[in-house]
């Protein structure tokens, strides 16, 4: 095993800014004086636990710069709140953006922080309406939140989540009309998560195919990738955290699954470059 005991050095992300965002990115910095790809996602593109996140081998196998501008918990609203970032996606040759959760989005119901988007910053009067029996001040993250309302009453629930869902297809055709043209969306369908019973556990909001294939006009493909049973089995064998992290680190692909995502997009991306 490569996970480290309580109180063991973490892993090193050589964090870094570029230009004026507030945001840190996984480092070290990249030249961008040179054509290169850029990544845009969550904290499986970020690479959380894992010494050599996909970014890093899809650098590795096109012999191209590839700046990771994933953040952890990052959703749409993350660059969409950062022009900076945006700035520096929008100079890159090749785009590949990855299909984070609907569940992390300012929307109708309730705002999300702009920095970490799984944080439940305040309910909208109209979920207050919606659910006057639910006590807001307690919830902190996204996912919570979602669960305490799907427990609530399902019929209820659904209803924020048809809005998620029309919120989600919107943020992304902003997000995407920002970048350049050679892009691809990168749909990791079946993440490391464990597996536990229950809506609210695995998926808050479904995306589903046919709402990614709304954006299909708009890219110049999807990656779609389901994770070996090999590599699953290895994750959480691969990466590297302190044992304190065990529960976080359950929720996140591990070496192997970004070895095969790297093999993925490699072929794609040198296409488009």
């Amino acid at each position: 095993m490569l996970h480290l005991d309580a109180g063991a050095r973490a892993l090193d992300y050589s964090p870094c800014r570029y230009g004026a965002s507030r945001a840190l990115f996984r480092g070290p910095a990249r030249d961008l004086s040179q054509p290169y790809v850029a990544v845009l996602g969550g904290s499986e593109s970020f690479g959380k636990y894992v010494a050599q996140p996909w970014p890093a081998l899809v650098e590795a196998g096109l012999g191209r710069a590839v700046v990771n501008l994933a953040g952890q918990n990052a959703g749409p609203d993350f660059y969409l709140s950062d022009p900076a970032a945006l700035d520096v996606a929008a100079r890159a040759r090749v785009a590949v953006v990855q299909v984070t959760g609907a569940e992390a989005l300012s929307n109708p119901f309730y705002t999300v922080h702009a920095r970490r988007n799984d944080r439940f910053v305040a309910a909208t009067p109209a979920l207050r309406a919606l659910f006057p029996e639910v006590d807001f001040a307690e919830i902190h993250f996204t996912r919570h939140l979602l669960s305490v309302l799907h427990r609530a009453d399902p019929m209820r629930c659904s209803v924020v989540s048809e809005a998620l869902r029309r919120t989600w297809v919107d943020r992304m055709r902003l997000l995407l009309a920002r970048l350049p043209e050679r892009r691809l969306l990168l749909w990791l369908t079946e993440p490391a998560l464990p597996s536990r019973a229950g809506w609210p556990d695995r998926a808050p909001v479904s995306i589903d195919r046919a709402l990614v294939e709304v954006l299909a006009g708009e890219v110049s493909g999807i990656v779609e990738l389901v994770s070996s049973p090999q590599a699953r089995t290895m994750a959480r064998l691969d990466m590297i955290y302190p044992e304190t992290e065990a529960a976080q680190a359950a929720c996140l692909p591990g070496a192997a699954v970004h070895a095969e995502v790297a093999a993925r997009l490699v072929p794609k991306v040198a296409e488009l470059m």
